[in-house]
């Protein structure tokens, strides 16, 4: 089966180190949940807190910060009820008297042939995404971007925006996953960022836990 990022590496998908891709080939049919499971060092940006404090109650991005955060991430595929193969991706960090989560569905766009993001447990922002290979890593950047009001979509001009980009290795020395992701802004610089390590194990599932199947109502893809 063919994950989406798989999709839209194309012919590229090839030239990633098999672990990684394994990690990213979930496809709808596969019945598979892989939870993966580590520790973060994040950092986040002062001029950002009010927002970030905001973003906590969508499951987006959040305040705190710290070293050795326990982190975990479960990712889980299927389709929507819209007709699009799609990935949750939910990350969750334990910061001891509170764990937040950052919630993400990964959609292909099949007509447009493209790789979009929709950020929150609601989607409430939703990105282009721009995926490449960099030496058996999976690097992801974020491109256009929009607020998303129902089923209407409002370009978020650059200022607005933010510059995002995930790195996604394996290492064979330590056999473990090695992330680092980051945002910034243009305005208000660094918003937030995690760099850790995670192993990683795949397990079946006999259906779609119905948490994980989360922005309801993606009939309606964004402009192209």
């Amino acid at each position: 089966m063919t994950g989406v990022y798989e999709r839209a590496l194309g012919e590229a998908a090839a030239d990633l180190h098999p672990k990684v891709r394994d990690r990213y080939s979930l496809a709808p049919d596969d019945g598979m949940v892989c939870v993966g499971r580590g520790e973060m060092d994040i950092t986040r940006g002062t001029l950002v807190l009010p927002a970030l404090y905001a973003m906590t109650t969508q499951n987006m991005l959040f305040p705190e910060g710290g070293e050795d955060v326990p982190f975990s991430v479960t990712t889980v595929a299927y389709t929507t009820a819209g007709g699009h193969e799609a990935m949750t991706t939910r990350r969750a960090f334990d910061f001891g008297d509170t764990t937040r989560l950052f919630d993400s569905l990964t959609v292909w766009d099949a007509e447009s042939e493209r790789l979009l993001d929709f950020l929150g447990t609601h989607g409430r922002v939703a990105s282009e995404l721009h995926p490449r290979v960099e030496d058996g890593a999976l690097v992801v950047a974020g491109g256009r971007q929009w607020a998303r009001l129902g089923d209407r979509y409002v370009p978020l001009p650059g200022p607005l925006a933010a510059d995002v980009e995930v790195r996604d290795r394996y290492d064979e020395t330590d056999e473990r996953y090695h992330v680092t992701a980051t945002v910034e802004n243009d305005l208000v610089g660094h918003m937030l960022g995690y760099r850790g390590t995670f192993t990683q194990d795949q397990t079946a599932s006999d259906g779609m836990p119905d948490d994980l199947r989360i922005v309801r109502g993606l009939d309606r893809l964004p402009p192209r």
